[in-house]
């Protein structure tokens, strides 16, 4: 019972610090994929946290059913223990058995609830990509599929095989080494599987949009990735480059929900660092903080766990 609750105040904790903290820790991107990974743990521990509350307090609600014991609850709660005496036993554990029911009933809806929307995501750009490989049209030197619009756009869409679809207007816009940097940023995309991650994270911000650590970690990973393809592309074919290429493609009109495109996140944030790239010191402090940061996210649970079955928990000795 005590893990339960701890689990439960551990995810509660973290969803509030997190969306506040981590930011000012990923925003200058100076180490991109760090910081994807770093977006990650703290969303998996969350989930991890929330999953082994519902399976503790269901292996406690079944080893003692036929032996109600108020005290567990009173262990955290010293107002209980004084409410539950004498002939509270049973109503004790009918309220656990029901606490037990409605946490694992929220956490099966939400499996879900993110298995439908990653599937109808998956349909839409299966669709999308069809639609771009009948439409769109093979220009030599061009890795892509070029499609005939006055929009400027490029963009990436994955799947087997994953798509880069360019407009016409875009490629007529873009010098040659302009225009390889752009493709290799969407190749860099696809090759990272990067639309896995942004399906994964958009499914948990649609599916929990009042808990404001799904839709800040959903945003902040996404620009992070822009960052990560950025750099990918930058490495091949110069920062120059493909600085020239965001500014000569910004301001396009937006691209589909499901894809994946170059010049429509944090294009302040990635210009800045494309033009003032951060030194190698820079980049070492900041993997060293989110090192930290990672750190205590992962031993706070582990700890929470540990100390709980032992019974010395911050809440008060569990009594078995």
């Amino acid at each position: 019972m005590s893990v339960a609750i701890c689990l439960l105040l551990y995810g509660a904790v973290v969803c509030v610090l997190a969306p506040r903290l981590l930011p000012n820790l990923t925003r200058g991107g100076a180490a991109p994929g760090a910081a994807v990974a770093v977006w990650l743990i703290v969303l998996t521990s969350v989930l991890a946290s929330w999953t082994g509350a519902a399976v503790a307090l269901a292996v406690h609600t079944a080893r003692t059913w036929n032996r109600p014991d108020p005290l567990a609850v009173a262990a955290c709660l010293a107002e209980v223990r004084s409410a539950a005496t004498g002939q509270s036993g049973p109503a004790m554990q009918i309220g656990l058995a029901a606490a037990t029911v409605v946490l694992s009933a929220v956490v099966v809806a939400l499996a879900s609830r993110i298995g439908r929307f990653v599937i109808r995501a998956r349909v839409r750009t299966r669709r999308h990509a069809q639609s771009a490989r009948i439409i769109g049209r093979r220009v030599a030197g061009v890795d892509g599929l070029v499609v005939d619009a006055p929009q400027k756009m490029a963009y990436c869409l994955g799947g087997r095989p994953g798509t880069v679809v360019i407009t016409s207007a875009a490629v007529a816009a873009l010098e040659r080494p302009q225009l390889d940097a752009v493709l290799a940023h969407e190749r860099a995309h696809l090759a990272g599987r990067h639309h896995l991650l942004l399906t994964a994270t958009r499914a948990l911000a649609a599916s929990l949009p009042r808990i404001r650590l799904f839709t800040v970690a959903h945003a902040e990973i996404a620009r992070l990735l822009e960052m990560c393809a950025d750099d990918t592309a930058a490495r091949r074919h110069g920062p120059a480059s493909l600085l020239a290429a965001i500014v000569a493609l910004a301001g396009a009109d937006p691209i589909p929900a499901t894809a994946l495109g170059a010049t429509t996140i944090g294009l302040c944030e990635r210009v800045t660092r494309l033009a003032d790239p951060d030194t190698t010191a820079g980049r070492l402090r900041a993997r060293l903080l989110m090192a930290a940061f990672t750190g205590v996210v992962v031993a706070a649970p582990v700890l929470t766990v540990w100390a709980a079955s032992s019974g010395f928990t911050a809440c008060g000795p569990f009594t078995a």
